[in-house]
């Protein structure tokens, strides 16, 4: 895995060199302006401040022995875009950048995007909050859209590497904070729309005016489809006639088994081996709509679908020596709840499902969760995912006030996620599918502000 270096600009004092432009961001716990003195004494010779910031004798201090170029701008975070696409000769504008947003599906859609565009014979790149990759390089992904420092240090690579397309996903919050603000997408697909970031966004109506920030980014005459069997997306659909539509009037499921998906559109058939459930379906519909759209041979399609393995941490299965199998997926909300644990309740006599809830997040959607999961599955286990600055104990049990009366006796609470992780495992049979949810390929237990190494994959596997 390699690392993106020579940042030209940037927010973070770890991608600082000498000549460096610093851009001093506030952030959501520490304001970049306190990492002035760091950022000057590693080399940075621009610091760029918010006009009304008001400094510390420390800073003055800093800034008088190191003597900066000191600019003062209105928005530290629109500064930041614009300064590192200006900074790398807008790299963004020699690339054919694809769009996937949406609250579920954007890291499926995205990953089958770039499966597919590769099959094609394009070199492609691949931003998501996975991996992310140049060709077949990979690089180290830490957000599901990257701060504009990484991106336009990143599309410059992409430049330097002859790459055709970039497909990436494109987060409310990527808009919202300005990450996005200097790109231009040739292409989009709009998936769904349903609850999240309840922290971040005051109501649905706040974070769906995020979502649709994309339409302004969008090139003239861009292909871009959108899924109208969402409510929100016929919203979007009813205001933007050009865009494409997709729902299950123009696609019909022939296949949904534990064998993967078979599906008919625009009159060809494809077939997915290693995915399952509609929600896939939709994500497969919408991909195969867009790369029809934009040339793609559809046998090229067909053939590409057939070989497309799986998306790290998105229904993952593991075939275990009991006869168990283990899913291991990201789903961290009611509405992926909604779609997986159905999809998975009718491939087994006996699901036993292991999760928790993010600390420090919406608390909104715990007792919800509890209450799908405890209905759906035929054991629960409720324990710690990421609990930051909150207790466990406390996620726990609002989680477990959703769960019904009659439903209870399932539920079991487990606080050291390893130890449930293990008791599921002993719980299970040939047969049983545990479905441990929430983490999906993330690799750490985020306790305050610290991260330490946890793997849901390794604590199954090491059951056997």
């Amino acid at each position: 895995m390699q690392e993106l270096k020579n940042f030209k600009v940037t927010c973070h004092t770890d991608n600082i060199a000498l000549g460096t432009t610093f851009v001093a961001v506030k952030g959501m716990q520490s304001d970049g302006i306190n990492y002035i003195p760091q950022a000057l004494a590693k080399g940075a010779s621009t610091v760029v401040l918010p006009e009304d910031a008001i400094l510390s004798d420390e800073i003055k201090k800093s800034i008088n022995t190191y003597q900066p170029a000191i600019l003062r701008v209105a928005d530290c975070r629109q500064a930041l875009s614009t300064l590192s696409a200006q900074a790398f000769n807008y790299p963004a504008k020699k690339l054919n950048i694809i769009g996937v947003t949406g609250t579920k599906g954007k890291t499926t859609s995205a990953y089958l995007l770039y499966h597919l565009f590769k099959k094609a014979g394009y070199k492609t790149a691949l931003i998501t909050g996975v991996k992310n990759y140049i060709g077949n390089v990979e690089y180290k992904s830490e957000l599901t859209t990257p701060h504009p420092d990484y991106l336009h240090a990143f599309f410059n690579e992409c430049v330097e590497s002859q790459v055709k397309f970039v497909i990436m996903e494109a987060s409310a919050q990527g808009f919202s904070l300005k990450r996005l603000h200097d790109i231009q997408f040739s292409a989009g697909i709009f998936t769904n729309f349903d609850l999240e970031h309840s922290e971040f966004y005051a109501n649905m109506n706040d974070y769906f005016d995020a979502k649709c920030e994309m339409f302004k980014h969008l090139k003239t005459n861009a292909p871009f489809v959108v899924n109208v069997d969402n409510a929100w997306g016929k919203k979007i659909a009813d205001a933007h006639p050009e865009f494409t539509e997709i729902s299950q009037n123009q696609f019909k499921i022939t296949k949904n088994d534990s064998l993967g998906l078979e599906f008919t559109i625009l009159g060809h058939e494809f077939s997915c081996p290693n995915l399952v459930g509609t929600f896939n379906a939709y994500n497969l519909a919408g991909v195969v709509t867009l790369a029809l759209q934009m040339d793609i041979p559809v046998h090229t399609i067909q053939k590409a679908l057939l070989t497309f393995s799986h998306v790290p941490g998105r229904m993952e299965r593991y075939k275990l020596a009991s006869g168990a199998i283990a899913v291991i997926d990201y789903a961290h909300n009611p509405s992926s709840f909604s779609q997986i644990l159905p999809t998975l309740r009718t491939m087994t006599n006996n699901l036993i499902v292991v999760f928790g809830c993010g600390g420090s997040r919406d608390k909104t959607k715990r007792p919800i969760m509890g209450d799908i999961a405890s209905t759906i599955a035929d054991k629960v286990i409720i324990t710690s995912d990421n609990p930051r600055f909150e207790k466990v104990e406390d996620i726990i049990e609002e989680i477990y006030l959703g769960c019904k009366a009659i439903n209870k006796d399932k539920v079991k609470v487990i606080l050291d996620r390893a130890q449930a992780i293990e008791l599921a495992y002993k719980n299970a049979q040939s047969g049983s599918i545990i479905a441990i949810l929430g983490k999906g390929p993330d690799e750490y237990e985020m306790i305050g502000n610290q991260k330490f190494y946890f793997s849901d994959k390794e604590n199954i596997l090491k059951c056997e």
